[in-house]
């Protein structure tokens, strides 16, 4: 039976749910969904099998027009990351059809190479005649190869999504092996998922300043892993926000956090969360670094 292999880059404004989509599509957590926008700071990557296709979904960060460095570094990430994939799928937030956000991509998709989707997400919470609507719109302003409506959230339209991206793949060998769903390193994915849990806990308290590591990670005799990291804020007053009183915030991320990084190792784990004060990591090399983001010189 002939392989086929490809990259698929999901591109889309902040919140449209390409992680969602991602987690969807590989059939575990491979990337962190919040309800928070611009989430995804790096290029995670997602692998499908379809038959006999290896897809690679390569989830960006969501494309917007950035203030700070941590965002121009995101923004020319998720472009990067759409230039180097064999197609290029536009995520469209049905529900908020075209704003401001998604004018601006269509104004620089054309410069990308690799076939060009449209997927309109969230179906289930728009009327049809709405849908048909945007679709038209969207393929007016640019020709794609393929429409595809779908809702991440509830799996609706993902299969059939899944089969046409098979076909658009190249003859050729896969590149990682059957039961690999991600290539982003367990360390790494063990810090977004508590990064994640942060989010969930504090996401009207706490701003986008806190970014978690993880130092240490040490497989024990009985099989369990004794993972710990260090979530970073910038400020003394997000220190205790992330602790809580008596401890009991920290804890009840460390519990969610926790659960979430067992499933995805399939392993004991435990886990032990400190906070530090790191004012300016923000502005420091070495963090961008780590999330596997090139560091804007200015």
């Amino acid at each position: 039976m002939e392989t086929r292999c490809g990259f698929v880059a999901l591109i889309g404004a902040p919140n449209a749910g390409k992680s969602t989509l991602v987690n969807q599509l590989a059939g575990a957590k491979v990337s962190i969904v919040s309800r928070k926008v611009q989430t995804t700071r790096s290029l995670v990557r997602g692998i499908a099998i379809e038959g006999s296709a290896q897809i690679i979904f390569v989830d960006t960060p969501g494309i917007f027009a950035p203030k700070r460095r941590l965002d121009r570094a995101m923004v020319t990430s998720a472009w990067g990351g759409a230039a180097d994939a064999d197609a290029v799928a536009l995520l469209v937030d049905a529900r908020k059809g075209v704003d401001e956000e998604v004018e601006a991509i269509l104004a620089r998709l054309p410069q990308v190479g690799g076939v060009k989707i449209l997927v309109l997400n969230k179906i289930d919470t728009v009327e049809p005649p709405k849908l048909l609507e945007l679709a038209a719109r969207l393929n007016g302003e640019l020709a794609f190869a393929d429409t595809f409506m779908i809702s991440a959230l509830r799996g609706h339209g993902v299969p059939k999504f899944r089969q046409q991206l098979a076909a658009l793949m190249r003859p050729g060998p896969w590149l990682y092996p059957e039961d690999q769903i991600s290539d982003a390193p367990l360390r790494s994915l063990a810090a977004e998922i508590t990064r994640e849990k942060i989010f969930e806990r504090l996401h009207d308290e706490l701003p986008y300043q806190s970014t978690v590591e993880t130092e240490l990670w040490k497989d024990m005799p009985d099989g369990s892993a004794r993972i710990e990291q260090t979530i970073y804020v910038m400020r003394e007053g997000h220190k205790k926000i992330v602790i809580g009183e008596g401890g009991r915030t920290i804890k009840a991320i460390g519990t969610a956090a926790r659960k979430d990084i067992m499933e995805a190792t399939e392993q004991k784990v435990h886990l032990f969360l400190f906070v530090k004060v790191r004012e300016n990591w923000g502005d420091d090399p070495e963090r961008y670094r780590e999330m596997g983001l090139e560091f804007p010189k200015n």
